[in-house]
């Protein structure tokens, strides 16, 4: 195979960063050609996403590529978190900057939106977990609230479909992204059309459905004569970055889990049919789409964030690396727990602060120092992803006999031979950059270098270490488990 370039602009809810993929017979090389800050801008009592900040940001990776010629890419796919969204005007103009999922704006809304539309029949329309973060209760809330802006809305973009279309001007719902929003039918694969009527809100300013992989066109003239770049191709890669990175997990067959670890951690199966049972809503899993068409049955969880906010709160004191967080919570034994999924934790001003609330509530000790609290974070995580493991058995079919580790909780040592001991199952950790590698290759696969999802996991095997981790056996894990169980209710 000749050697082909391919760039990859991955928007995550702290930062962005541009990745150029270069693929030949050897396999797949990534290496980072910008990185910039995604900060929250709070105007009016509400938080945005500052999305001109963002496309310049675009801009000025495309200008980098077009001045080094070895750098010039095939093509370019984008892709970002799930849920949120921006609203066009008729003509094609953006009105205000969109929402983050963070707002508190979606307070009440699920309570709400169920008056209309009863929960069960919203599980079985859509199999998606029930967050008040998803785009189905965000436009409710700004229905219930009056918001002007649905009144002269003619187009709804998800995040990632509206940067595409300002790059192209040609305005589609990527599979994946639009399979985040709680508006999506995953049986009939098309718009839930019920759930428009219960808000009132015409089902047109939705756009056509296009599957990942899909070419939308040629940058816009004007964007590639500002960016000094040729019209190359934008592909509708797998939009939704949890999406990408499923698609680069380099397993084989099919007894095998994943968790996408980061800021969330997203954990669950692929499967070839949505998977929509009583079992599955009671325990509130999602079907979200992914690359093949296929699903990927999962559940969100915390994550990271509760550790990334916990060493912003200490920086004021002292900066810690990572490295340095892991390495005193493994030489302290703290075995207090948390449900990282509690609501305390979702956005509160103090992290730590609200990691002690819980431990007094719950008649625990509270940590005391970064160790024991990153400690207490890394063990209920590993916890968590044993609950999950356990109701992920109830609900599907297949035997898993090892669970995937992607992203950047995969260089988290402590994190992957904790899960391993937790879930009595060996950890596979790796890609770290499984996100940029899946959204990378998609691309490939829409120009015809790569002929299919298979061969896709073959190039990241043979181009990308995996860190291995056995269960080490300790009775202590069934009593801290029970433990663990009984904190989440």
């Amino acid at each position: 195979m000749a050697h082909k370039n391919f760039l990859a602009i991955d928007l995550g809810a702290g930062s962005g960063r541009a990745l150029i993929g270069s693929l030949d017979g050897a396999g797949l090389r990534i290496r980072e050609a910008s990185r910039f800050r995604n900060d929250m801008v709070r105007i009016r009592d509400h938080l945005h996403w500052n999305v001109i900040h963002l496309f310049e940001q675009v801009l000025n990776t495309l200008k980098a590529c077009a001045s080094q010629q070895a750098d010039t890419p095939e093509s370019i796919g984008l892709d970002t978190w799930g849920v949120d969204f921006g609203l066009l005007a008729a003509d094609g103009s953006l009105l205000g900057f969109p929402v983050c999922y963070r707002d508190g704006r979606t307070e009440g809304a699920i309570e709400g939106f169920l008056e209309r539309v009863p929960r069960q029949r919203v599980y079985e329309l859509t199999g998606l977990q029930f967050l008040p973060l998803n785009t189905l209760y965000q436009l409710y809330a700004m229905v219930r609230d009056g918001s002007p802006l649905l009144g002269v809305a003619s187009a709804l973009l998800f995040m990632p479909d509206l940067f595409n279309y300002l790059l192209t001007g040609e305005k589609k719902a990527e599979f994946t992204i639009a399979s985040t929003s709680q508006l999506y039918d995953p049986r009939r694969r098309e718009w839930a059309g019920e759930l428009f009527d219960a808000l009132g809100i015409p089902q047109a300013i939705m756009q056509d459905i296009v599957p990942p992989g899909t070419v939308l066109g040629a940058l816009d003239e004007e964007v590639a004569r500002s960016a000094g770049s040729a019209a190359i191709p934008v592909v509708a890669t797998a939009s939704h970055d949890t999406a990408s990175a499923v698609a680069a997990v380099p397993a084989e067959g099919r007894e095998w889990a994943y968790i996408s670890s980061g800021t969330w951690s997203l954990m669950g199966v692929e499967s070839e049919v949505p998977i929509i049972t009583g079992d599955s809503l009671d325990f509130n899993f999602t079907n979200e789409g992914g690359i093949g068409g296929t699903f990927r049955v999962l559940k969100n969880i915390a994550g990271l964030w509760l550790l990334e906010q916990c060493r912003r709160a200490w920086e004021e004191d002292r900066q810690y690396t990572y490295e340095q967080l892991v390495e005193m919570a493994e030489a302290c034994s703290f075995e207090s727990l948390i449900d990282p999924d509690d609501a305390d934790f979702l956005s509160p001003p103090d992290m730590p602060e609200a990691i002690r609330g819980f431990c007094r509530r719950s008649g625990q000790p509270e940590p005391n120092g970064p160790g024991e609290f990153v400690r207490c974070i890394l063990v209920s995580l590993a916890l968590k992803y044993r609950l999950v493991l356990d109701q992920l058995r109830r609900i599907y079919s297949h035997p898993m006999s090892r669970i995937h580790v992607i992203g950047g909780g995969a260089r988290n040592e402590l994190l992957c031979q904790l899960t391993a001991d937790a879930t009595g199952l060996p950890v596979v950790a790796g890609p770290a950059e499984a996100t940029a590698i899946g959204n990378l290759l998609v691309q490939a696969m829409a120009l015809g270098h790569v002929g299919s999802h298979e061969e896709l996991r073959e190039i990241v095997r043979a181009s990308f270490p995996v860190g291995h981790y056995e269960p080490r056996p300790a009775a202590k894990w069934n009593s801290l488990y029970q433990r663990f169980r009984e904190l989440c209710g």
